[in-house]
């Protein structure tokens, strides 16, 4: 499973912006040393300080958004591998055992309708100002790192 993990924090994150100093090893090398939320937003915060204009409202939004792709990407491969274990443990599981897989896809789903509230309610607390974009996505970053690493130490047995 770690080898999973290593293996897509090495895949590069898609471009968004061309203009954009971003760099997601930082944040890799932090996960790959066991850090855990202290590792969230340095490849962003390092993106908006060496990119010009970083910390306009656009520039900030976009670092962040790049720096939150990256934990999407991971907290997806994280996901998929428990999915992948879990189908086979419940394949092999007495009938009268809950099924893994199913739980793990209604968590799944239900953290999704409330990583979205929450960082709705976040930015609703700009009134409809520009930091309402850049608070939303920092929210999502944030929120989408903390499942990653929630369902990361999940793999139990390993």
């Amino acid at each position: 499973m770690r080898a999973i993990i290593f293996a897509a924090l090495m895949l590069p994150v898609p471009a968004m912006a061309q203009d954009l100093i971003f760099d997601i090893a930082p944040v890799a090398a932090c996960l790959q040393s066991g850090g855990g939320e202290e590792c969230v937003g340095i490849a962003a915060e390092a993106c908006i300080n060496a990119t010009p204009g970083g910390y306009s409202t656009v520039g900030m939004g976009a670092c962040t958004e790049y720096e939150r792709a990256a934990w999407d990407g991971w907290l997806n491969e994280v996901y998929q591998a428990l999915s992948t274990k879990f189908k086979a443990q419940d394949a092999e599981a007495p009938p009268y055992a809950p099924k893994q897989a199913d739980a793990l896809r209604e968590m799944q789903l239900a953290w999704i309708g409330f990583r979205d509230a929450k960082c709705a309610y976040v930015a609703s607390q700009w009134g409809g100002g520009t930091g309402a974009g850049p608070a939303s996505v920092s929210c999502h970053l944030h929120e989408t790192a903390r499942q990653m690493l929630y369902l990361q130490s999940s793999q139990l047995g390993e």
